[in-house]
């Protein structure tokens, strides 16, 4: 290793000089019950007895008596008291947590939402305040919790978790403590009682605290813990400038070049990964001053790159000096542990002219492993390489040079020594250099035939009569190999750096375009502009119409029918297609989606005017990313803006209703009474007539009832629980309902024991709606049946019918305001099936309609009451 002082890490030197922030500590367990209450409050008392203020902004004891008992001595912050449907809820008070701004404050449950009409509506939220307002945080989390993880977890307990955390708040935190228990003892606990009270508890181990379920979330959250100290460890070793290997998990790096046997590399890469459960890298050198390589060579590199992609390494593309020397830098940058190369199959007489990798790379590795793979091809990436064009530009400079350099000296006569002519031919071969290896060393070559011509005795000859004269030749011609050399490198790099200076300009213009956007046709514009300007390729956005298939949304280009099919399926797939990829890779273009269902853009890679290689792919990719969130800003726009008009127009809406309804109740009242006692004296035809006026009023009061009852539970207006039997709602409704469903055969199944927690009233009235809706829209003499059964932790009520059934289109059309089926011929305004919906969502409940096997419909209402769900998630608990 080299003993040259290490350059710092510019981004370690910036973390240095930040100032300092607010920890966050996680308290993190596999599970409710495992005591992460209890090892924060443990810590917190350790803290406080240190000196420090410590507050307790939220602890949720579960009547734990020995949590509470932790809790008893701390300050505990009062809590913000919230209204919410009758009911008085809890929340953490963040406004007051930050005027008192303690040194540390305990927030219980992170994964909490909070109650309508507080901060935040997460609790992770009012805790990222609480640290930007300088607070330190304990708190506690489940892995069950963690966003990335909810897939997971459904499908090892069969719960859909709805409370999550996202992963940046976990990679925000200083430190993660995990807090174990192994399966047995956390059966035990739940046993005797110690997380849930014991029907809760005996529920609890019957469905998601299964011992197959613990273990599989006990090896979530070790991982997921493993994880963040690995990061916690590289990040130290970063920040130290730790070079030495430290073997805390393995990680493997695979050497890949242009040769083809670089694809078994990967593929044996990828094996060995397999097995150690390890992350693993791909790296190709782009060595600085190597010729550069050819087109099959440039496209086998990046085959194999894309291969390393797809199976789950990192592949990255690095420059260096030498192969070797980049590769164990990396190696010791990232913690790497074994490397992959390939066996060398050439001669020795190779390595001993060139020098080998493989020998380099034993040799310099130090504690790291080396795995050698045969057979294979040394992976330099000098192989196959084409020869650069000749610059004759430079070659003429050194010429000339030279010939000034000789000039001068024979000018100067006596005046100048011999050093003082090899100074003019070294300062000639400088200037040469300047143009690249070749001319430097064509300018040395010349410049010592020269000088041994004109100047050293016997002169007007190459013949040496003094041997010492041979080591100023060879200075002028290391001087000319290693200047060459050094510009190469230097023009290498230059001409990368350009390249990416060009492509991030490319992006953060396309970026501010997009965001100045107003449309999807504006962002598909840029996407063009962009993709042409930077990459000289013809390009075309697609984007979705409203019969599925895509259309040009901006560029000129016409597509072929085989084209369109690669656009289709990378549309239809979310994934890149076509040249490059692993999907239709002989299509004469690459799609790349925009995001869902955003688009396409396909660049047509054929008729680029220059070669597009890995990095313009990515690039292309890095737009599309960018246009995809361009559109889903504008959308999520559009849609807020209509949101916005619809609550306006809702709120006018029910304003005028309630106006109305209101106005109108006594009115209809006095009518329908006047006209009732006026029939109750009259006989003959006028009887009819007056027949028709009490009808038609008490429609109209229906209506003027249903507009009552959907003012009130839309307006917020708390709603009247009571214990309340089904069976006796049943029955009052049926009682309403007896003159409209005379003649009609109805079927009652309800348990005399089933009861819900509503409110009455309400309750009554979303039944009479449902038996009326029945009777209207079915032919005479139909039956009716109604049935209410257990359902979890509520119960279910369900009126079917024998009538035609739902009109076309999907079910919950029906539950919108002033709907009415195409074939309607009975009256009414549409409003009693909203109403319908209004109430059960006002009570915490649903409402749905479904086809009948049969013919017919049914209409199934869940409130709450009844026992608790099976394969429901558990409550939070320590």
């Amino acid at each position: 290793m080299s003993d040259e002082p290490e350059r710092p890490d510019p981004d370690a030197l910036l973390r240095a000089q930040a100032p300092a922030r607010a920890r966050l500590k996680i308290f993190f367990g596999a599970s409710p019950g495992v005591g992460k209450t209890y090892a924060m409050l443990e810590s917190a008392r350790r803290q406080k007895a240190e000196g420090s203020d410590v507050v307790v902004g939220v602890v949720e004891t579960h009547g734990r008596a020995e949590t509470q008992a932790l809790v008893a001595g701390l300050d505990v912050l009062p809590r913000r008291r919230v209204a919410y449907r009758g009911i008085d809820l809890d929340e953490l008070d963040v406004d007051a947590a930050i005027a008192r701004k303690p040194e540390l404050i305990l927030v219980d449950e992170l994964a909490h939402s909070n109650a309508p009409g507080v901060r935040h509506p997460k609790r992770w939220q009012d805790v990222m305040d609480l640290l930007d307002a300088g607070i330190d945080v304990y708190t506690t989390l489940n892995v069950q919790h963690v966003e990335s993880l909810v897939d997971a977890v459904d499908q090892i307990t069969g719960v859909r978790v709805r409370e999550t955390v996202p992963d940046a708040v976990l990679e925000r935190a200083d430190e993660i403590e995990l807090i174990d228990l192994p399966p047995d003892e956390l059966l035990e606990r739940l046993a005797e009682g110690k997380v849930y009270v014991p029907d809760q508890a005996r529920r609890a181990i019957e469905n998601y605290f299964r011992r197959g379920n613990l273990m599989a979330l006990r090896e979530l959250a070790l991982r997921r813990t493993a994880e963040r100290v690995d990061a916690d460890v590289q990040a130290y070793r970063r920040e130290q400038r730790i070079r030495a290997l430290w073997p805390t998990r393995e990680r493997l790096l695979v050497c890949i070049g242009p040769s083809p046997a670089s694809e078994k590399l990967v593929r044996a890469a990828r094996r060995l990964a397999e097995g150690m459960h390890a992350p693993w890298y791909a790296v190709h050198v782009d060595v600085t001053g190597a010729p550069p390589l050819s087109a099959d060579d440039r496209d086998r590199v990046e085959a194999h790159i894309a291969l390393a992609e797809s199976l789950g390494g990192e592949a990255l593309r690095i420059t260096g000096a030498t192969v070797a020397a980049a590769v164990l830098a990396f190696a010791r940058e990232r913690n790497v542990t074994r490397i992959v190369a390939g066996k060398p199959t050439h001669s020795r007489w190779r390595d001993r002219i060139r020098g080998s990798l493989l020998d380099a790379l034993i040799r310099g590795s130090g504690d790291i492993e080396i795995h050698v793979i045969a057979p294979s091809e040394e992976p330099a990436p000098r192989a196959a390489a084409e020869p650069p064009p000749t610059q004759w530009g430079g070659y003429i400079r050194g010429t000339a040079a030279v010939t000034v350099a000789t000039t001068i000296g024979a000018l100067a006569g006596g005046r100048l020594d011999l050093p003082d002519d090899v100074m003019l031919y070294l300062f000639a071969i400088m200037l040469a250099a300047l143009g690249g290896r070749g001319p430097g060393l064509a300018a040395a070559a010349l410049s010592v035939a020269a000088y041994d011509f004109f100047f050293i005795p016997p002169r007007y000859t190459l013949v040496v009569s003094d041997i010492r004269h041979l080591m100023t030749f060879a200075v002028m011609f290391t001087v000319g190999t290693a200047l060459g050399s050094l510009v190469a490198r230097l023009r290498h790099a230059e001409a990368a750096s350009l390249q990416r200076e060009r492509r991030t300009a490319a992006l953060l213009a396309f970026t501010a375009d997009s965001a100045a956007a107003r449309d999807v046709a504006d962002v598909a514009a840029a996407v063009v502009a962009h993709v042409e300007d930077a990459l000289a390729a013809p390009t075309v956005v697609l984007a979705p119409v409203a019969d599925g298939t895509l259309s040009a949304l901006a560029g000129l280009q016409p597509l072929a029918e085989n084209e369109m099919a690669v656009a289709r399926w990378a549309h239809e797939h979310g994934r890149p297609a076509g040249r490059g990829t692993d999907t239709l890779p002989a299509a004469r273009l690459l799609a790349v989606p925009l995001g869902a269902d955003a688009g396409v853009a396909c660049v047509q890679i054929e008729r680029a005017r220059r070669r597009i290689d890995l990095e313009g792919r990515r690039l292309i990719e890095a737009i599309a990313r960018q246009a995809g969130v361009a559109i889903a800003r504008l959308r999520l726009a559009g849609e807020a803006r209509e949101a916005a008009l619809r609550v306006q127009a809702e709120e006018l809406r029910s304003s005028l209703l309630s106006t109305v309804s209101h106005d109108l109740r006594t009115p209809l009242a006095i009518i329908t009474g006047t006209a009732s006692e006026l029939r109750d004296r009259t006989v003959g035809a006028d009887r009819e007539s007056l027949d028709t006026i009490v009808d038609e009023t008490r429609r109209l009061t229906k209506i003027l009832e249903n507009l009552l009852a959907i003012t009130r539970v839309e307006s917020g207006a708390d709603v009247k629980r009571e214990w309340v039997p089904v069976e006796e709602i049943v029955g009052a409704a049926l009682a309403r309902t007896e003159s409209v469903l005379a003649g009609r055969d109805v079927a009652i199944h309800v348990d005399a024991e089933l009861g819900v927690e509503v409110d009455p009233v309400l309750t009554e009235q979303l039944l009479l709606n449902l038996l009326e809706n029945a009777a209207k829209h079915t032919p005479a003499a139909t039956p009716i049946e109604i049935r209410a059964l257990r359902d979890g932790v509520g119960v279910a009520i369900e009126v079917s019918d024998r009538g035609p059934g739902l009109p076309p289109g999907p079910p919950e059309q029906v539950f919108a305001k002033f709907f009415r089926g195409p074939d309607t011929r009975t009256a009414g305004a549409g409003l009693g099936l909203a109403v319908c919906r209004g109430i059960a969502v006002a009570h915490g409940g649903r409402i749905e309609a479904l086809r009948r096997d049969g013919g017919g419909a049914t209409f199934r209402v869940w409130l709450p009451g009844g026992d608790a769900p099976r394969g429901e998630a558990p409550p939070e608990a320590a």
